[in-house]
């Protein structure tokens, strides 16, 4: 499986996970204890979707400069896997 696409579906794993813990805190039933353990845990999950989508982002657009030095935006190119 090539590794983009065992990241998609990590990504896509953790969305669901983020979905079923705001739906635990939006229902109310959780005791405190139990919201603050949800709400950590939504933070976690959310800080991790956020570095994969910077990490996306960056290899969708590379810096580069032209012949006159400006910085200009392109597709990212990746290697070949051997």
């Amino acid at each position: 499986m090539a590794r983009s696409s065992k990241e998609g579906k990590q990504f896509e794993k953790m969305i669901s996970e983020l979905e079923k813990t705001v739906s635990l805190l939006e229902s109310g039933d959780a005791s405190l204890e139990e919201s603050l353990d949800l709400f950590e845990k939504g933070t976690r999950l959310l800080r991790e979707l956020a570095r994969i989508l910077e990490e996306a982002e960056r290899k969708v657009e590379v810096l580069t400069k032209d012949a006159s030095g400006s910085l200009s935006t392109g597709p990212f190119q990746e290697e070949e896997e051997e």
